[in-house]
Parts: structure tokens; sequence; C-alpha cells
């Protein structure tokens, strides 16, 4: 474990100027008392690290002191080869410098790991898009990914909707997010950080000026409330059903799966028959009627009454045909 540890903090001091003892600390979840032991250790194994003291001192590696990946185990270099998309890096204009950077990984790693890669190909592949859909690589996804990488303003001429007028807007794109075969480009608009979808934009032409990104924005974290206030936005309706024990079941996998659970957990306990009256947000009676009829005999509709009418309509056609 201490080697470990050890490889770690030469790892993170290649990576920064300096480390303060605190910094170092938390990073490995250490104290600093065994932080100096651990810098020590390191010089007397002939890593160069330099503990400098006062106010601005701090740890660091002197002279340009680098490493080759030797401390890698075979699992993290398999992580390692199977971290990016190929699909999404061929789709931002990545594929190159993407296959030239596992080259350079697979000449650093030890003999006995070189095989990671080809071994990691053979056992494991991403697909992102989901299924039934023809994935499309948006026209102008190359030229954003230059921005977003480079930090770099763009002027992109933008259409909300298909049917909706474009309109242009000076972007400084933050990051960009593939979600079920679909990119978006997450982008500060004036005081605003927004989200766009790439297949929507008409032109994007990339600046020579660059933006100050803001530190303590963060990407995942961005997303996953942005998402979250996404789903909750569209659920704008309510349906009242009874649910057998199967139907509860099965609720969250043809429904919104965070509203699905917490109605049920809401819901007060099964009546005699194992039944649940469950009241459950919905984005629309006629998108709850295709969700809903998913779940077959195992669920009721209680209200709203014109989703009522047009189930039991649905039941009296299907007796109709099998009878």
């Amino acid at each position: 474990m201490r080697a470990a540890r050890l490889i770690k903090m030469v790892l993170l001091l290649q990576s920064r100027p300096s480390m303060t003892g605190a910094e170092l600390a938390a990073e490995l979840e250490v104290s600093e008392r065994t932080v100096t032991r651990d810098a020590q250790a390191l010089s007397e194994a002939g890593v160069p690290v330099h503990a400098g003291r006062g106010r601005i001192g701090g740890y660091r590696l002197v002279g340009g002191y680098r490493t080759r990946l030797t401390g890698l185990a075979r699992d993290e270099a398999e992580a390692l080869f199977l971290s990016g998309l190929p699909t999404a890096l061929r789709e931002m204009g990545l594929d190159d410098a993407a296959s030239a950077a596992r080259l350079k990984v697979s000449a650093a790693l030890l003999p006995s790991l070189r095989d990671a890669a080809d071994g990691t190909a053979r056992r494991f592949h991403l697909d992102a898009p989901g299924w039934f859909r023809d994935p499309v690589t948006p026209e102008h996804l190359p030229a954003v990914a230059e921005a977003v990488r480079g930090d770099r303003m763009m002027a992109a001429r933008y259409r909300r909707r298909p049917t909706e007028e474009e309109v242009e807007r000076e972007l400084a794109p933050y990051g960009l997010v593939l979600k079920a075969g679909v990119w978006y480009v997450c982008a500060r608009a004036g005081d605003d950080v927004r989200v766009y979808r790439a297949d929507r934009f008409t032109s994007v032409t990339v600046s020579e000026t660059g933006f100050v990104r803001d530190e303590d924005f963060d990407l995942a974290g961005f997303w996953e409330e942005r998402a979250e206030r996404f789903a909750r936005s569209i659920l704008r309706a309510e349906v009242t059903v009874r649910l057998s024990p199967a139907g509860a079941r099965r609720l969250p996998h043809v429904v919104d799966r965070a509203a699905a659970e917490e109605a049920l957990a809401a819901a007060e306990g099964p009546d005699g028959a194992g039944w649940r009256t469950v009241v459950l947000p919905v984005e629309s009676p006629e998108v709850a009627y295709e969700q809903l009829l998913v779940l077959g005999a195992e669920v009721e509709v209680l209200s709203p009454a014109s989703l009522r009418e047009r189930f039991a309509g649905t039941a009296e056609r299907l007796r109709d045909l099998y009878r």
C-alpha cells in the first residue's frame, strides 16, 4: 500500500509545479507527518523531491524529473485503454491523437503490460447510441471540440428547434457531453452557462480569442443537475393508477425512474389483493398512455377520466380482436 502511495505522490508532483504538505495529505488521505516521511523515502530512493519552508514553501520535483509508467498494474493499464470511446473520439476529430497517445503510453509500460491495449479491445466495446437510432455525427462537432480544448470563443448560429428560426450566439464552450448518442455543448452565453444540442448548430466559427474558464465549474456536476432539472421540468401532469405487485416492480422501467420510485415510496401500503394506488408525475396523459400501456393488465388508470376512458376503449378493442 505504501508503494502505491509513493507512486501517486510522484505523479501528483509531476502534474503540478508544487504542492503543500496539507494538499498532499488531503490527496493521499494521510497525515502531513506521513507526507514528510514519504518525501524523505523518495529522496533516499533517488527521486529528487525538494521540500521548501516558509509561506511559499511546499514540495516539488527538482530538474524536471519525470518517471516512466512502470508503476501501473495490469488492471490499471487496461482501464487506461478503456477510458475513451473510440466513436466519440473519431467524431470529435481526435482519433489520430488518441492513437498516438496510446502508442506512447504502450511504449512507456513494462513489457509484461504492453498487451493490455490488445487484450482490452478483444474483451470490451463501448457503443454509446441507443437502439433503433442511426447515429449521425453533428457537422460542426470537430470545430466545437477544438474550441472546447483550446478555451476559445466561438461564433455560432443555432436553431432551438427544427421549425424555429436561427439565432446568433457568442459562446464560451466549457465542455461536451455525449448522452445516449446525442452530443450536447455546455457553454457560457453572457452570465449564464446553458446547454445546446450540437446537431442544431448550423455554423460554427472558432475565434482566436480565448476565454477565462471558471475554475469552479464542474462539468459532470453541472450536467447531472441540469439533466435532473430537465427530467423534472417535463413532468407537468399527474395520473393516478392502481398497480399490481408485478406492475409496481415494472413501473420504474417504463416511466421516469426517479419519479416512479418517489411515487411508489409515497404511496400507501398495498390493499388486500396486493395492489397499490400511486399518484405518478408524467409528461402528459398522451405520453402516459404510451408508457403505461406496456404494463397491460398490471395497471388500472383511475384518473384523469379521459385517460381511463382511453384505456377502457383499448381494452374493449383488444377483447373483440382476441375473442
